[in-house]
């Protein structure tokens, strides 16, 4: 499965650790939406979709099942979102 496109949906400017939300399009038939990134102990990484349990913990909507993919994706999500930094008016794309 590879990754054929990534769309920064949105970034945030203020101080909160979200940092911004992104949609990535794997073998361009399917679409993951809502995945974060976010700003924490000194370090950029990505959060999966999730939803809110009912005893208020939260529990991933979809995950990579191998550290390796794991690795790929945040790898080019980050890499779109730091180059959409640099070049806020040209939609970030892989």
């Amino acid at each position: 499965m590879k990754i054929t496109d990534i769309k920064i949906r949105k970034v945030f400017d203020d101080e909160s650790p979200m940092k911004a939300v992104v949609s990535v399009t794997f073998d361009g038939q399917l679409a993951l939406h809502d995945i974060k990134v976010i700003y924490a102990k000194d370090k950029h990484f990505i959060v999966m979709p999730s939803k809110k349990n009912p005893d208020g913990t939260y529990r991933d909507i979809v995950h990579p099942i191998t550290a390796a993919f794991r690795e790929e994706l945040n790898d080019a999500v980050l890499g779109a979102y730091f180059e959409a930094l640099e070049n806020p008016t040209e939609p970030a794309s892989v």
